[in-house]
């Protein structure tokens, strides 16, 4: 099938059923909905047992895990998807009604060139408003590096499933968070482009619940790769050593406030443990000052 909607999910079952209807809504029906459930508590499974056994021109199927967080879920994901792309949609989060339409003539428009790793379109707070730029002529090339710049906010991404499953996402040990950025900035550097279109095609809306309201927290929970994230960026974007040094420096300011051991700080944003010291024990004296 062309289109493998995922849907990563934990505990949103008070939510769950209107990202169903908007599926069932779609103008486009060459498509699954996939769901991995990241170990939830509450009513998820029932719900999809239900779900299952409803008559809809769609697929819908049903995968629990134990909890380990959202790119593990991605990657158990990508080795069960069917479709030729792949497109996260978040259990809090619903589409337009010609959203897939949309995804599958905007990939249909790409150069064959095999230098694109997919499409976006637009997320908004509504059908009708984004707080993200707009592009004349309705859509913009470039990569997904080019979100610490050309474009702004989140986008609703759409991958070539294949290309995806060349980039899963690093698993650490006792750590559940690691921002998709990882992988988005990974493409990017081997040089896959992205074509960002304007439309609207999915509707959002930040929960309490959300990895949104968690925030700096959750990097400073799972460090190791909080750390990969800034390093690598780093090094894609050719940082300056004084760009490195501030980034060290605000790493270990971060993390030194939550953890006492200097040489796992070192470890995790790839500097000297000697520096690592050297900013702890000057911080502390900075204090005391």
């Amino acid at each position: 099938m062309k289109i493998t909607v995922f849907t990563p999910t934990y505990n949103r079952a008070y939510i769950l059923e209107k990202l169903y209807r908007s599926l069932q809504k779609q103008t486009c029906r060459d498509f699954e909905w996939l769901v991995v459930d990241d170990g939830s508590a509450d009513e998820t499974q029932e719900l999809f047992r239900k779900w299952e056994m409803e008559e809809n021109s769609f697929s819908i199927r049903y995968f629990k895990t134990e909890n380990g967080g959202k790119c593990r879920a991605i990657n158990h994901g990508l080795k069960l998807a069917r479709g030729e792309l792949f497109f996260t949609v978040d259990s809090d989060d619903t589409l337009t009604e010609d959203a897939l339409e949309k995804v599958i003539s905007w990939e249909a428009a790409l150069p064959s060139d095999g230098r694109y790793c997919g499409i976006a379109g637009n997320p908004g707070t509504s059908d009708a408003y984004t707080p993200n730029r707009l592009f004349d002529g309705g859509y913009f090339d470039g990569t997904l590096l080019d979100r610490y710049g050309s474009v702004d906010g989140e986008r609703a991404i759409v991958f070539y499933t294949q290309i995806y499953r060349n980039y899963l996402y690093p698993e650490f040990e006792g750590e559940k968070f690691l921002t998709e950025a990882v992988v988005y900035n990974r493409m990017a550097h081997d040089g896959y482009r992205m074509r960002f279109y304007n439309d609207i095609i999915y509707i959002y809306e930040y929960r309490n619940d959300g990895l949104t309201k968690a925030g700096r927290r959750l990097f400073l929970d799972n460090p190791r790769g909080y750390g990969l994230w800034l390093r690598e960026k780093a090094e894609f974007e050719n940082a300056s050593r004084i760009d490195k040094l501030k980034m060290y420096y605000t790493f270990t300011c971060d993390l030194s406030a939550q953890y006492d051991d200097s040489s796992m700080i070192a470890e995790c944003i790839g500097a000297p443990e000697m520096l690592v010291r050297f900013i702890i024990m000057a911080r502390k004296l900075l204090k005391k000052g």
